[in-house]
């Protein structure tokens, strides 16, 4: 899992990469939770999530945004944080040019800053976003959703509560063409303490049935 840092649009951002061995192997990039509340590429949940995909094949990126860890810059408010995004996809895609497909993935802000890249970059056919803060972020930009995924949520979420997103998901949930799938992890809260496992067996389910259930890869050594 070989360290990286690539040019972003405030300088260097930090990330850890894990290439496929596979030829054409899909991409994902994985976007970590609020920078200005202890959101790193190295949350819990992110962390977990960018074995899932390696393990499933996957050509795997997570990266800390502007003004985290050794990231350079400084919090932007989402603008800056999505040409982040933008500009790791592009890093991604520039040494994977052969990939068959490109997945994002993104926990509570960085859910909000997945979609959004979601709606510019139509070459990602699926997406994964776990708690988006649909009571504190403006998620009407998704009108309508250009590709399938998997909502998450803990039933327990006080920061953004359940109630305050289905109408979200509903709404996304009668576009022709497009299957919007929701989960509910039981006893979860914003942060799934103590809840990562079932949310990360959950996430495995639903890419799972989405690439037809391919071969399961060793996992690969984990290290911080």
């Amino acid at each position: 899992m070989p360290e990286v840092i690539f040019t972003g649009p405030a300088g260097r951002l930090e990330g850890r990469f894990h290439p496929s061995k596979q030829r054409g192997a899909p991409i994902a990039v994985i976007l970590h939770p609020h920078p200005q509340f202890g959101g790193t590429m190295n949350n819990q949940i992110v962390y977990n999530l960018y074995y899932a995909f390696a393990e499933r094949g996957f050509s795997v990126l997570r990266f800390n945004f502007r003004g985290v860890g050794r990231s350079q810059g400084a919090f932007d408010h989402g603008q800056g944080e999505l040409s982040d995004a933008a500009a790791a996809l592009d890093w991604v895609q520039g040494i994977n040019p052969e990939a068959r497909a490109c997945w994002i993935a993104g926990v509570s802000f960085g859910s909000w800053i997945g979609m959004q890249l979601l709606m510019r970059r139509p070459e990602i056919e699926g997406f994964i976003s776990i708690a988006p803060p649909a009571n504190r972020f403006d998620f009407s930009f998704l009108a309508p959703c250009p590709s399938s995924g998997l909502f998450v949520h803990g039933d327990q979420d006080r920061v953004a509560p359940l109630k305050e997103v289905m109408g979200l998901i509903e709404k996304l949930k009668t576009q022709r063409g497009i299957l919007i799938e929701h989960a509910v992890i039981e006893g979860a809260n914003h942060f799934f303490e103590d809840r990562v496992d079932p949310l990360i067996e959950e996430i495995g389910k639903y890419l799972d049935r989405r690439l037809d259930n391919p071969p399961r890869l060793p996992t690969p050594a984990r290290a911080k």
